[in-house]
């Protein structure tokens, strides 16, 4: 296979990371995941099924909670984008994304005051439907268990790629993000679940396909612009590059576009987006490990990292340099994602980061 041309998703085994005689194998697989492809699926991660199957359980009871229950945690009562939104209520690539989503994060305060940076007002509470108390514990385990996984998987990516083990959480915020989402069916043969795009919510995304395994939809786009399936293999996670990774990479690591197409069949989706540092500046992520990724070491992936015309013409307001900060940057996406909302709580920005195209 090409390099530059991948036509399937490799799986990392990380229980091979405990046997000496096999970690050298799986960093090297990993490494070419990272350079190569940009999407992975990972097995043996160490959560239990108790967890997993706790929260997929939960999914279709959470959907049909009562509209009044689903208002009462609406999205756009949320400052910090946490919450319910229907279907129809989020854009991906200037189109209507077709999914409902509940929206929840690391539980924090909100102690944002006027004259902090706009971004850190991203930081704050969730909202949990009374109606079903239970979705609280449930959600905040699977966060807490994500949260350790992708600490260390970070381990694990910063040896395949020949620096110290403690290299990347130096990078991460205190908040990490989730999102609970439903594909409703759809008489579309291919429409829109989520249109093509780089993630803009994290450093890495760790997603739980959390239908049967039947039920498709997710599809990567390689280096020459062909759609790759990413089926649902029951046991992993699929982790794939986010904006802010492509950037501390130098570009050796690109960030995947990816979509999701909504078929016949409803489908549920669990992704974790592991978040950046919010005061995190363009120039230390591009800075910090410059002159590593810049090495007689990553000649071939530099060489291999290029990417499709579609792949170039991505929305990726910090990948392109429009703004100084990690935090603005997400803040510019949410708003222009859920226009509602920052017409509500960022008015004086919402024509800024709607119009900077």
């Amino acid at each position: 296979m090409a390099t530059s041309d991948f036509t399937s998703i490799p799986t990392i085994d990380l229980s091979e990371a405990s046997d000496p005689s096999t970690k050298p194998k799986l960093l090297a697989d990993l490494r070419h995941a990272l350079v190569s492809v940009g999407f992975l699926y990972i097995s043996n991660h160490g959560i239990s099924q108790t967890t997993i199957s706790d929260l997929v359980d939960a999914l279709p009871q959470l959907f049909s909670l009562s509209d009044e229950a689903k208002e009462q945690v609406s999205l756009e009562r949320s400052p910090h984008f946490l919450g319910y939104s229907g279907t129809g209520a989020e854009t991906t690539a200037g189109k209507t994304d077709k999914r409902e989503q509940f929206e929840f994060a690391t539980e924090l305060s909100n102690e944002w005051t006027e004259g902090q940076p706009l971004a850190d007002r991203l930081k704050g509470p969730n909202q949990w439907p009374d109606t079903y108390p239970e979705i609280r514990k449930i959600v905040e385990n699977y966060l807490a268990c994500l949260t350790a996984l992708s600490e260390s998987f970070l381990h694990l990516v910063a040896e395949a790629l020949s620096l110290p083990p403690t290299t990347f959480p130096p990078f991460l915020s205190d908040q990490h993000r989730l999102k609970l989402v439903h594909y409703p069916a759809s008489d579309a043969i291919e429409g829109q679940g989520v249109g093509p795009h780089k993630d803009s919510s994290g450093w890495f995304t760790f997603l739980l396909q959390a239908s049967d395994p039947s039920v498709h939809g997710l599809q990567a786009l390689n280096k020459s612009g062909t759609w790759i399936d990413v089926p649902n293999i029951p046991g992993t996670f699929v982790v794939n590059i986010g904006q802010g990774f492509e950037v501390v990479s130098n570009g050796v690591c690109k960030a995947t576009v990816h979509r999701v197409l909504s078929t016949q069949f409803e489908r549920f989706s669990v992704p974790f987006f592991q978040g950046l540092r919010r005061g995190l500046t363009k120039s230390e992520a591009v800075g910090t490990l410059k002159d590593h990724f810049e090495s007689e070491e990553f000649r071939d992936g530099r060489s291999s990292a290029g990417e499709s015309g579609e792949g170039r013409e991505i929305d990726s307001a910090w990948l392109k340099g429009k703004y100084d900060t990690w935090g603005e940057a997400q803040l510019r996406t949410k708003v222009r994602s859920h226009r509602d909302v920052g017409m509500r709580f960022y008015a004086d920005v919402f024509d800024k980061y709607v119009n900077d195209d």
